[in-house]
């Protein structure tokens, strides 16, 4: 049976898009940040570097989608000065299928393949033998389109795990949300529908609420419609897909009949077709007072329109729950159209510097503040 000419199309024009680690050259001198700020390199051998997690330990658990592996970056936790790698990347498991999400709950390390969840016990002091893992559930969809996930643990002690929609745009039931399982895979629920393939979530430090990026559909055009930051209050909300995009574009397809008020609209609607994943509100000391609370957002940058924009991280100024300000914070992994890095998640570390993986370099930076 022949793939969607969509899915055909994603693969081809996504694979063009990024060029073989072996080709990419870092040059952090190309990136541009406010006054003040710095970037180094962390770690520069984690090939096809995705979601990260810090262990209680301090170490760095980075997941990937394409390369099948799950590194360990040891550090010195910040013990004697700011957060560095205590050594090289330790690969802890390998052919795996796309285990982008890795989270992190009380000593165990979680890893979403497309199907299932698994935990690794005690890893961080099995670094060099890591133990066999503990299936946790196997109650997801096999599709790799939009199949790869983030997970992370909420505030109420639950895995949230997404399942992207498995097509560019289509209605079908079990896909598009957001779902949420307790530690041991028992209970699983619905938490958000109408979530096209969010790849990053986080919760407000004080009020709880989920926050989470979406990437809007393809071939609309260009500049059709945007990507989304969005905030969920609590379970039962739909955020619009395959409906309603952004704040108020209607879909050609699936719009008839329908208004976007009928579903939760956007914090804010961001660039389109910048892939907006990771994103972290910014908890941290280090960093100026006026970044403070605030949600930094990784976008992958676009493979799917004329002009690519996106690569970069951006920063969502809010006051509450509303935004007043979507501004660009790093930029230079785009240079006349081509890009030699992609972030795609956000750490903040306990010295108050944030972490930026990059699955088209194989590395991890970290960003600082020194004045």
């Amino acid at each position: 049976m022949p793939l969607p000419r969509d899915i055909v199309a994603f693969f081809a024009l996504a694979a063009a898009a990024a060029p073989a680690l072996a080709e990419t050259e870092i040059d952090l001198d190309k990136i541009v940040l406010p006054a003040g700020f710095g970037i180094e390199v962390f770690a520069n051998d984690v090939p096809d570097a995705r979601s990260l997690v810090i262990g209680d330990e301090g170490t760095v658990f980075v997941g990937t989608r394409t390369a099948g592996n799950v590194y360990a970056i040891p550090t010195n936790a910040g013990h004697g000065g700011s957060w560095r790698a205590a050594g090289p990347a330790v690969t802890i498991a390998t052919d795996m299928n796309m285990p982008n999400g890795v989270a992190w709950r009380k000593g165990s390390l979680y890893v979403a393949e497309i199907n299932r969840i698994l935990r690794y016990d005690g890893i961080e002091d099995a670094l060099a033998q890591p133990p066999e893992p503990v299936v946790v559930s196997e109650d997801f969809p096999g599709v790799r389109h939009h199949g790869w996930k983030y997970i992370a643990f909420g505030p109420d002690d639950k895995l949230y795990v997404p399942v992207g929609a498995p097509c560019n745009i289509c209605d079908q039931e079990g896909f598009a949300e957001i779902t949420r399982i307790n530690p041991d895979g028992s209970g699983k629920e619905v938490f958000a529908r109408g979530v096209r393939n969010t790849v990053g979530f986080t919760w407000h430090p004080e009020s709880g609420d989920m926050w989470f990026t979406d990437n809007g559909r393809d071939w609309m055009g260009d500049d059709m419609p945007p990507c989304e930051l969005n905030r969920a209050s609590g379970p039962g909300q739909h955020f619009g897909y395959p409906h309603c995009h952004g704040t108020d574009v209607t879909d050609p397809d699936f719009g008839a009949g329908r208004t976007c008020g009928e579903f939760t609209a956007p914090v804010q609607d961001l660039g389109p077709h910048v892939a907006p994943l990771g994103l972290k509100f910014y908890t941290g000391e280090a960093f100026p007072q006026g970044y403070r609370g605030q949600v930094f957002i990784a976008e992958h940058g676009s493979w799917n329109r004329e002009e690519p924009i996106g690569y970069r991280i951006t920063l969502v100024r809010l006051e509450g729950n509303e935004a007043t300000a979507y501004e660009t914070f790093a930029e230079g992994w785009l240079h006349d159209g081509k890009s030699w890095g992609r972030p795609v998640d956000l750490a903040v570390l306990d010295d108050g510097s944030m972490l930026v993986s990059d699955d088209q370099a194989g590395v991890v930076y970290r960003i600082f503040y020194q004045g």
